[in-house]
C-alpha cells in the first residue's frame, strides 16, 4: 500500500491513471483486495495499475473498476479517458464518499461537491451553528477539529456543518475517509485527488486562490499522517480549509479544537412531567427515533422511566443510545434497562457504518477492512482513547470516575492530591488535566456554576474497571469518601444561616456523590461515615429524608470501630439521630440521645452544640406533652444567644416560644414575638427566617379569625417559598391558607387548594425545633395515612360545615383527628376534635377533646369555645378544662 504518489504519468500535466484509481479507492475506504474482490479482478491487477505497471488496461477490466468504485458523470469519464490515456480536460471535482463519485445537484454548478449526504442531526442546533459561523469567517481558522469520544456523532456533525457552507467555497468541497494503516503519502494522494487533481501544485493552480474545503474523517486511524498531510497542504493551498473530525486534536499551530459532547439526558424524575417534555431532551429524541425504526408503538406510559434512565446510562452517547434502541424489536425499555443497565460497556457495534455514516457502500455483514475499524464495543471505543493518554493521567481519570455526579475544579484537586501529602501543602492543578480529557472526548462540560465536570458515564465505568485490575479501587473510594466528607462539612454550617438555599443547592448537586461515600466509608471507614452523616442531618431534613437519615446514623453510632470517636462528634451524631426522628412522629425515643448529647457539649464548653440541643429538646418534649419543660428549653436558648450576642439564635428561640404563646392561647404574645424574629432576622440578614415568622404569623392571623389577612400573607409567603424552595414548609403554609378560606366562606378557592395540597409528595418541615412550629407542624403521619390527609380533611370539614352538611362535616373531622391523633401539632387534633362536636353535639367527643386538651396544655380559643358553647353550657367553666 505505499505505491509513488508523486510518479504521474503526465509530469507537469493532468492526473493519470495511477493517482485517479488510488485516490477513489481510498475515498471509498477500499484496500487493494476489497475493490479486486468487489471489481472480480485480481488483486495484482489493481496493484499494478496503482504502481504505473500496466499502462494501457483492458476495457473490460477498466469498466468494472468503474462500477465497483460506483463512478458516474464527469467523474466517470475523467477516470475513462485516463485509462486510455488520454488527458482530462478541466477534470470534475472527484468523487468520495457513499455513494462514491455522487455530485450534489442541489448546489450551483461553480460549487463542486464529492461529500456523503448529510445524516439528520439531533439535539446539535448549537453545535452546527456555530461551526458554520467559524467556517465561513474570513478570518477564521484553517484548520477545524471535531474532537471526541468514538460513537459520539463527529462524522455526523461535519457532514452537516461541510454541506451548510459549501456554497461558501466556489473552490469545491470533498470529503476523504482514512484507512487504518495510510501512511502520509496514501492520505496525500486521497485529498488532492477528490478534487481531480493528483499534485498539490495542481490543487494550487486548479484552486486558483478560490476557497475550498476538505473534510477529513477519522484522523484517528493515521494522526502522524493527517498531521503532516495538512501542514503540507496548508503550505501549499493557502485558500484551502480543512475540517478534521478524530479521538484527538490534530495537533498544528492554528489548530481551533471543538469538543464534540454527547446529547443532553433528562434529569432524574423528569418523566412525570409527561413524554412531550421528555421529547425535548435530545438524547430522548434521538433513542425514539431510532425505535420507531425497529417496532411501531412509541414508548408507552409504564415505559417512560426506563427511556430516562436508559439515555442517562448510556451518558447521551449517539452510537450507544442507537445500539441500544436497535434492541427494541425484541425487548421493551424495562427489560432493556433491566438487562444492559449495569452492561453498558458491552453494547457492540456492528459494522463501522454505525460510526462514518454515508461513507460506507458496502453490504451490512461486511466486517473486514478500514470500515471494521470502529470499536466492537463501547469497552473497545473507550480503551482507544484511554490508550491517548499518559500513565499520570490514566492514574487521574481512575481517581476521578469515584465522582458519579458532576464536580468541581475544587474537588477534583483534592481528589488528585499526592498521597504522601496529608496535609495537602503541596496543590495539584487539574485544569490542564481536565482540558486534555475534554479535548479527547472523555469528559463533559456543562453549564456555568463550579459543579460542571463530568467524565462520560461509560468513561467512568471503564476506568473504574481498570481501578479494580490495578488494586486501587478500594483506595479511590476511600479518598472519594474524605473528599465528599470535608466538602459536607464545610458546607453544613451554612444550611442554618443567611445562605441556606445555595448551601441545600450544593448538597442537592452532589447528592449521589454523598450517597456512594457514605455507602462505601460505612464499611470501610465508619469514622468518616460518622463525620459525613453527622453533618447531613439537617440537610436530610431538609430533603425529607429524616428516615433514612436516621437509621444511617444509628448504624454508625452502634458500630464498635466509632465508640472511641471524639465525644462531641457523637453528640452531633446523636443530636441529628434526635432531630431526625422528630421528624416522624419518633421523637419519644429519642429524648434520652439528646439530653445525652446535650450532657457531652455542656462538658465540652460547645457553646454552638448546646443551643442546637436545646432546640432540638424543645421540639421533642413538644411532642411528648411535657410543655413545660419545653418552654424551659427554648428560654434556656434564648438566654444562652443573648449571652453570646447570637442574633440567629435569638430569633430561633423567639419562633419556638411564640408557639408556646399560641399553646396557652396568647394571641397577641405570639404576635409581639413573631414581630421580634422579622427584626432579628433582618438584622442578622437571613432572609429565609423572616419568610418563616411571617408564615407562622399567617396562622396567627388565621387563629385569631382574620381569615382575609391569613389568606393574603399566607399567599405572599407561598411566593417567596417557591423562590427559596422548601416544599415541606409550602404544605404548611397551603394548609394554613386552605384553612383560611374555608372558614372566610370562599369555597372554590379552598378547593385549589386542596388540589394543590393532594398530589403534593411527602412534605418536609424545612428547620424542625428552629424557625417551624416546635411540633413540626402538620407533618407526622400515622399508619394508612399521609402527611397531608389529615389537613385535608380538616379543610373539607370546614367547607362541609360551612354548607351546613354536618353528617359530612362530622365524617371529615373525625378523620382530621384519627390522622392526625399521633402527630406532633396537637392544635390540629384540637381544632378536628372543636369540629366534630359542633357537627355532631355528641357528649363524648367533648371529652376526647377535654383529654386532648389536658395532654397538650393547649388552650381553646374564644371563637372555639363559642362554637361550642350550647354543648358546653352544663359545665363548670363555660368550656372544656384546659391548663
Amino acid at each position: 500500500m505505499t505505491p509513488v504518489h508523486d510518479r504521474s504519468r503526465h509530469p507537469g500535466g493532468p492526473t493519470g491513471l495511477p493517482e485517479l484509481l488510488r485516490g477513489h479507492r481510498l475515498a471509498a475506504g477500499l484496500t487493494q483486495a476489497e475493490l479486486a474482490a468487489r471489481a472480480g479482478v485480481g488483486v495484482r491487477t489493481v496493484r499494478d495499475l496503482e504502481r504505473g505497471r500496466s499502462s494501457r488496461p483492458q476495457r473490460t477490466t477498466v469498466e468494472l473498476l468503474v462500477g465497483a468504485l460506483e463512478l458516474t458523470g464527469a467523474a466517470r469519464s475523467a477516470f475513462l479517458a485516463a485509462a486510455r490515456g488520454q488527458a482530462p480536460a478541466a477534470p470534475p471535482v472527484a468523487p468520495v464518499g457513499a455513494p462514491p463519485a455522487r455530485l450534489d445537484a442541489d448546489h450551483h454548478v461553480g460549487t463542486p461537491v464529492a461529500l456523503p449526504l448529510p445524516v439528520a442531526l439531533i439535539g446539535r442546533d448549537t453545535d452546527l451553528a456555530e461551526l458554520v459561523g467559524l467556517l465561513t469567517d474570513g478570518r477564521g481558522p484553517r484548520l477545524v477539529s471535531l474532537v471526541g469520544l468514538a460513537g459520539v456523532g463527529k462524522t455526523a456533525l461535519a457532514l452537516s456543518v461541510a454541506h451548510a457552507v459549501v456554497d461558501q467555497y466556489p473552490g469545491g468541497a470533498a470529503g476523504v475517509l482514512i484507512g487504518e494503516g495510510s501512511d502520509a503519502a496514501d492520505v496525500l494522494a486521497a485529498s488532492v485527488a477528490v478534487f481531480g487533481v493528483g499534485r498539490m501544485p495542481e490543487l494550487a493552480a486548479r484552486l486558483d486562490g478560490r476557497p475550498a474545503l476538505l473534510l477529513v474523517d477519522a484522523a484517528e486511524r493515521a494522526p502522524d499522517a493527517v498531521a503532516e498531510t495538512v501542514h503540507r497542504l496548508a503550505g501549499a493551498v493557502p485558500s484551502l480549509r480543512v475540517l478534521v473530525t478524530g479521538r484527538h486534536p490534530v495537533g498544528l499551530p492554528g489548530e481551533r479544537v471543538w469538543p464534540v459532547s454527547p446529547l443532553d439526558v433528562p434529569p432524574p424524575g423528569s418523566e412525570r412531567a409527561g413524554p412531550s417534555a421528555l421529547a425535548d431532551y435530545p438524547a430522548v429524541a434521538l433513542f425514539t427515533a431510532r425505535l420507531a425504526q425497529v417496532r411501531r408503538e412509541p414508548p408507552g406510559p409504564a415505559e417512560l422511566p426506563a427511556l430516562a434512565a436508559l439515555v442517562r446510562r448510556l451518558g447521551g452517547l449517539p452510537l450507544a443510545i442507537e445500539l441500544m434502541a436497535a434492541r427494541g424489536r425484541i425487548l421493551d425499555l424495562n427489560a432493556l434497562l433491566d438487562r444492559y443497565g449495569d452492561r453498558v460497556l458491552d453494547l457492540a457495534t456492528s459494522s463501522g457504518a454505525a460510526e462514518r455514516p454515508g461513507w460506507d457502500t458496502a453490504e451490512p455483514s461486511r466486517v473486514e477492512g478500514p470500515r471494521a475499524a470502529v470499536a466492537e464495543t463501547l469497552r473497545d471505543a473507550v480503551a482507544t482513547s484511554y490508550r491517548l493518554l499518559a500513565p499520570a493521567e490514566r492514574a487521574a481519570l481512575r481517581r476521578l470516575a469515584a465522582f458519579g455526579n458532576r464536580w468541581s475544579v475544587e474537588l477534583a484537586e483534592e481528589v488528585l492530591a499526592d498521597d504522601a501529602d496529608r496535609d495537602g501543602t503541596v496543590a495539584v492543578d487539574p485544569v490542564p488535566l481536565l482540558d486534555r480529557f475534554l479535548e479527547l472526548g472523555l469528559l463533559s462540560v456543562r453549564g456555568t456554576g463550579p459543579f460542571r465536570f463530568r467524565l462520560l458515564d461509560a468513561v467512568r465505568d471503564f476506568a473504574a474497571e481498570q481501578a479494580t485490575g490495578a488494586g486501587e479501587l478500594t483506595a479511590i473510594r476511600r479518598r472519594h469518601a474524605r473528599v465528599v466528607a470535608r466538602l459536607v462539612a464545610r458546607t453544613a454550617p451554612e444550611l442554618a444561616g443567611t445562605d441556606l438555599p445555595a448551601a441545600v443547592h450544593r448538597l442537592d448537586e452532589v447528592s449521589g456523590d454523598i450517597s456512594s461515600a457514605l455507602a462505601h466509608a460505612a464499611v470501610d471507614d465508619p469514622l468518616t461515615a460518622l463525620r459525613l452523616a453527622a453533618a447531613l442531618s439537617r440537610w436530610w431534613r431538609f430533603r425529607g429524608r429524616d428516615v433514612p437519615g436516621r437509621q444511617w446514623l444509628r448504624r454508625l453510632l452502634a458500630d464498635p470501630r466509632t465508640a472511641d470517636a471524639d465525644p462531641v462528634l457523637r453528640a452531633w451524631a446523636s443530636l441529628g439521630v434526635a432531630r431526625l426522628a422528630a421528624e416522624h412522629g419518633a421523637g419519644a425515643e429519642e429524648v434520652p440521645a439528646a439530653l445525652a448529647a446535650l450532657a457531652a457539649f455542656r462538658d465540652a464548653g460547645d457553646v454552638t452544640g448546646e443551643v442546637e440541643a436545646r432546640a432540638v429538646l424543645c421540639a421533642l418534649l413538644v411532642a411528648v406533652g411535657r410543655h413545660d419543660e419545653a418552654r424551659e428549653q427554648a428560654e434556656a436558648v434564648l438566654a444562652l444567644a443573648g449571652r453570646g450576642g447570637r442574633v440567629r439564635d435569638m430569633a430561633v428561640a423567639q419562633n419556638n416560644l411564640a408557639w408556646h404563646d399560641i399553646r396557652v392561647g396568647d394571641l397577641a404574645a405570639a404576635r409581639r414575638r413573631l414581630a421580634a424574629v422579622d427584626r432579628l432576622a433582618a438584622q442578622c440578614g437571613e432572609q429565609w427566617l423572616r419568610v418563616l415568622a411571617r408564615a407562622n404569623l399567617a396562622e396567627v392571623s388565621r387563629l385569631e379569625g382574620r381569615y382575609a389577612d391569613a389568606v393574603d400573607q399566607g399567599r405572599r409567603v407561598l411566593a417567596a417559598l417557591a423562590d427559596l424552595g422548601d416544599p415541606g414548609h409550602r404544605h404548611r403554609v397551603l394548609g394554613t391558607v386552605g384553612l383560611a378560606l374555608a372558614r372566610d366562606g370562599r369555597p372554590t378557592e379552598a378547593a385549589e387548594v386542596l388540589a394543590a395540597l393532594r398530589p403534593t409528595a411527602t412534605p418536609v418541615s424545612p428547620r424542625l425545633g428552629e424557625a417551624g412550629w416546635p411540633g413540626g407542624a402538620r407533618r407526622a403521619p400515622v399508619r394508612g395515612t399521609r402527611p397531608e390527609d389529615g389537613i385535608c380533611a380538616l379543610i373539607e370539614g370546614n367547607l362541609a360545615l360551612r354548607r351546613g352538611d354536618r353528617e359530612l362535616a362530622a365524617e371529615w373531622y373525625a378523620a382530621a383527628a384519627e390522622a392526625g391523633a399521633e402527630g406532633q401539632n396537637r392544635r390540629d387534633v384540637v381544632e378536628a376534635l372543636v369540629g366534630l362536636a359542633a357537627s355532631t353535639a355528641d357528649p363524648t367527643v367533648l371529652d376526647r377533646l377535654d383529654r386532648a386538651c389536658r395532654r397538650s396544655g393547649i388552650r381553646l380559643l374564644p371563637q372555639e369555645e363559642e362554637l361550642l358553647y350550647a354543648l358546653t353550657a352544663g359545665r363548670r367553666g363555660g368550656g372544656p378544662a384546659t391548663t
